[in-house]
């Protein structure tokens, strides 16, 4: 297909304009002067998640166990952690090597490097997804610079931005290097609940198209990290077995559908948050099926991605950051300077929801990944009958 040719004859600074400059500016604004203060104010490096990766790093250099609660908990609060208890990093063993760096940094001096390093990588996946998509004008790539779960992210220290980063590059490096392509896939196994409906689709994909050197990749840089984590703690596997089966982690709100579908129903039945993941699983494979043969990534694969996010078992609101490749998309789609509009004014409500919900796993925030769904498909609506066009560098 050509490359993205949607002209928006339009005025300017019209009221899109405006409620991006009111969204990304806010968002700038508050992320700015949130990494100046780090460096200055220990409890906002020492209360927020980065916490727990720290301490993780801290165990996993003095070769103890980073599933340890007492070990944790001491560690954790002689730093200035405030709450109760031990917290743990979730993520799966093949993970842990990430956090080794901070084992060897303070607290407080580990943060501020932290925290950019998941800003420069929030800005790398943005950029690599906008050449694909063409680069159209008009500076709405701002709207992924920006995009507020992902900046949760740099202010949380959370994780989430390495799924989004392996997530750019397999869209953009799936057609000529197969190879890195499913390499880059381990990023997204670091939170592999969020991945299952497009996961079971990259399967299908893989098996019908004969992308062996995808699986190739992907597999060798799983065995690369299963042994990096086996020199750094041969006991992770069972240690972290022994923490999941313990934790009670299946139990607790997390402000998703599946979460709240389980809560409406039985509090205590934890498959319950499953049943739509696996339901998304079995849409996703009959919406493969008839396109198989004329799959494309980059148009097809957004939508499995956001019904991903929609149906996953857990979604906080920083894991949300992997919709970003998708409504970027969506953004470069639409001929509607109305929809656009209406995107950041979503960033808008989410950015003031800290003044009335301070608690991240406040049911106030359930509303987000649908919103972000419901939006996507406006928008690919919006798109019918414009020149749409996937990506020239997809297809190179």
């Amino acid at each position: 297909m050509p490359k993205q040719s949607v002209t928006r004859g339009r005025p300017r600074g019209d009221f899109a304009d405006l409620t991006i400059a009111l969204a990304c500016g806010l968002a700038a604004a508050a992320t700015v002067l949130f990494l100046a203060a780090l460096t200055f104010v220990r409890p906002l490096a020492t209360s927020r998640d980065y916490i727990v990766y720290w301490a993780t790093g801290q165990q996993l250099a003095h070769h103890a166990n980073p599933y340890d609660a007492a070990a944790m908990a001491a560690v954790e609060h002689a730093a200035g952690f405030g709450m109760k208890g031990s917290y743990y990093m979730r993520n799966p063993p093949w993970s842990l090597p990430l956090t080794l760096p901070l084992g060897y940094a303070g607290a407080q001096a580990g943060a501020l490097p932290w925290s950019l390093l998941m800003l420069a990588l929030e800005v790398l996946a943005v950029r690599m997804v906008w050449q694909m998509y063409g680069r159209p004008g008009q500076h709405l790539e701002y709207l992924g610079y920006l995009f507020p779960p992902a900046l949760v992210c740099v202010v949380t220290g959370q994780t989430s931005i390495f799924t989004v980063v392996g997530l750019a590059l397999f869209l953009r490096l799936h057609r000529t290097h197969g190879f890195w392509a499913g390499a880059a896939l381990w990023l997204c196994t670091l939170k592999p609940h969020l991945f299952v409906p497009f996961g079971v689709v990259l399967l299908a994909w893989i098996l019908l198209q004969r992308k062996y050197r995808v699986l190739g990749g992907a597999a060798a840089a799983m065995a690369a990290s299963c042994a990096i984590t086996a020199l750094i703690d041969p006991h992770a596997w069972t240690q972290y077995a022994r923490w999941a089966h313990q934790s009670g982690i299946g139990n607790e709100f997390i402000p998703c559908l599946s979460v709240a579908l389980r809560q409406a129903i039985d509090p205590r039945a934890t498959w319950i948050a499953f049943v739509p993941c696996a339901a998304a699983a079995v849409w996703a494979l009959v919406y493969y099926w008839p396109r198989r043969a004329r799959w494309d990534w980059v148009q097809d694969g957004n939508l499995v991605m956001m019904v991903s996010l929609l149906a996953a078992p857990y979604c906080w609101i920083w894991d949300q950051a992997l919709a970003m490749p998708a409504l970027l998309y969506a953004v470069c789609q639409t001929p509607s300077r109305k929809v656009i509009a209406a995107l950041a004014l979503l960033y808008l409500v989410l950015e003031t929801q800290p003044f009335y919900a301070t608690a991240l796993n406040s049911p106030v925030y359930v509303w987000a990944v649908p919103a972000w769904f419901v939006w996507y498909l406006v928008a690919r609506h919006s798109a019918r009958g414009t020149v749409a066009a996937s990506p020239a560098a997809a297809r190179a």
